[in-house]
């Protein structure tokens, strides 16, 4: 009942490089909000973090350093077809919504591109299609999608109650998982319905697809589990030593579908180099 509890609170250059100054990731949790995570495919960043007052570009030793202006990134996704190419929504720094926001530099700099469907949104959690990375995800008084890389904007269905993330398909265009606070949902008609998968009843805090069809997510209560998009009621417990921490955010490096990153709602960072049977803190030794 207490992670569950702690979870209910959880949800109240043309290449990134890093400067010689920059703060532990530590540090960062203690001043700021980790709104979403990706992995850095080009220069000298091993992942980049979306926070409340900026991006952050992390090197492998975990220290993390402010490479954008200072905005709210609620949303955050990467362009699997483009390695400097990110796409993200949320608030300005003086407040209201930012729209749809796009970078070709690896984070650094952004423009919007589209206000979005009746707009300017505020899309808590996007997701770029790996299958199509023309399709875009946001959600915003609905499920919204772009088939033109997030240049306009159309309806494609309701959301399932009490959404927390949604992660698209890799095989299909049309697919989309969504981590409800009552169980793991997935569309196959891209949104426009919405049928149970897993865990019915039970929060579930994140959910991401990698290469070859894998899927991943966070059951609280159960731990960290993983199927098959193509076998998506076959489910196997990975890991299940977060203790008291529920991971919130995921990314799956796409060089190396073991590495994975979490952000946890406390903050912390944590990396897996076996495909999520184990965690350590990213950065330490």
């Amino acid at each position: 009942m207490k992670a569950i509890s702690l979870f209910a609170a959880a949800l109240a250059g043309f290449a990134v490089t890093i400067p010689a100054s920059a703060e532990t990731l530590g540090e960062l949790a203690g001043h700021t909000h980790i709104h979403g995570i990706a992995v850095a495919r080009a220069g000298t960043a091993k992942l980049l973090v979306a926070t409340h007052n900026g991006l952050y570009a992390v090197d492998a030793a975990g220290n993390a350093t402010q490479v954008s202006a200072v905005q709210d990134y609620m949303g955050f996704s990467a362009d699997p077809a483009d390695p400097l190419t990110y796409y993200a929504s949320g608030h300005p720094a003086g407040g209201g919504n930012l729209g749809v926001l796009a970078s070709k530099d690896g984070g650094a700099t952004w423009r919007q591109i589209s206000e979005g469907l009746n707009g300017p949104v505020d899309y808590h959690t996007m997701d770029v299609s790996p299958a199509d990375p023309k399709t875009i995800y946001g959600a915003y008084d609905g499920l919204q999608v772009s088939h033109d890389g997030g240049r306009s904007w159309s309806m494609a269905g309701p959301l399932p109650e009490g959404l927390i993330d949604i992660a698209a398909s890799a095989l299909e265009r049309d697919w989309i998982f969504a981590a409800t606070q009552k169980g793991l949902f997935v569309s196959a008609d891209g949104g426009a319905s919405w049928a149970p998968l897993q865990f019915g009843g039970e929060p579930v805090s994140v959910v991401e697809t990698g290469a070859d069809g894998a899927l991943f997510a966070f059951a609280v209560g159960r731990g960290f589990v993983a199927a098959n998009e193509r076998t998506p009621g076959e489910w196997t417990v990975l890991s299940n030593d977060f203790g008291e921490a529920i991971p919130l955010h995921l990314a799956v490096d796409p060089m190396d579908g073991k590495r994975l990153y979490a952000a946890t709602h406390t903050g912390a960072v944590l990396t897996s180099e076996d495909g999520g049977a184990s965690w350590r803190e990213f950065g330490a030794k």
